[in-house]
């Protein structure tokens, strides 16, 4: 599938991720259910306060793994998506909510240990950076024409990650195998684009909202 049809007409929710937009989903006030259950029914507000409340344990987990701070930030981003994609399969009476986010934290922690490598890091945290980078934005609802107008604008070599990691689904190792890329420059290339087209997005949301 070509990135402009699948941006405009299939299911974006992963590529909305990690673009940082979480659209607010209804205005119904479920108070009795857990986070998770109302992330699993795709409330945004939900997932935002997920990330307020839980960011702190997956960053300390995922630190005590990873030593690269990118490295570490970008498992952050890949563990928060999983907890939105699985918020479904979490069941109250089996765990806590911070037993089922923890689980995916270490599990996705060690995975990339594996993958990169890396050795785990030794000494103790002084304190728990802010994941700003991993923290969606609330409440935007995001213009699928206006992306793809931001997405026209990166390099064609961007774009073809693009299609590659978000349309076809593959991992960075995948994509190396499939490009002969350095892992290093798929990681920057794909890190650099997401950044681009978040600004160019707000750029062109704002000048739309002023417009009209």
């Amino acid at each position: 599938m070509h990135l402009r049809n699948f941006i405009l007409f299939s299911n974006i929710d992963s590529f909305r991720f990690a673009l940082g937009i979480v659209e607010q989903e209804g205005g119904q006030d479920n108070v009795g259910d857990s986070l998770l259950l109302l992330i699993a029914k795709g409330d945004g507000q939900a997932m935002k306060r997920c990330i307020d409340l839980y960011g702190p344990l997956v960053w300390s987990i995922v630190c005590h793994r990873i030593r690269d701070r990118n490295d570490a930030e970008e498992a952050c981003q890949e563990i928060f998506t999983e907890i939105w994609q699985k918020a479904g399969s979490y069941k109250p009476e089996i765990a806590r909510e911070t037993t089922f986010i923890g689980m995916i934290a270490r599990r996705r922690s060690i995975d990339w240990q594996r993958k990169q490598s890396r050795l785990p890091l030794l000494t103790e945290l002084e304190s728990a950076p802010e994941v700003s980078s991993s923290i969606p934005l609330a409440g935007t609802t995001l213009d699928r024409e206006l992306l793809w107008k931001a997405l026209e604008q990166l390099p064609e070599k961007t774009r073809d990650l693009f299609t590659l990691h978000f349309v076809k689904g593959m991992t960075h190792e995948e994509i190396v195998n499939e490009t002969g890329l350095p892992l290093g420059t798929v990681k920057t290339r794909l890190r650099r684009g997401l950044i681009d087209a978040r600004k160019l997005l707000k750029e062109y949301s704002k000048k739309e909202n002023s417009e009209s």
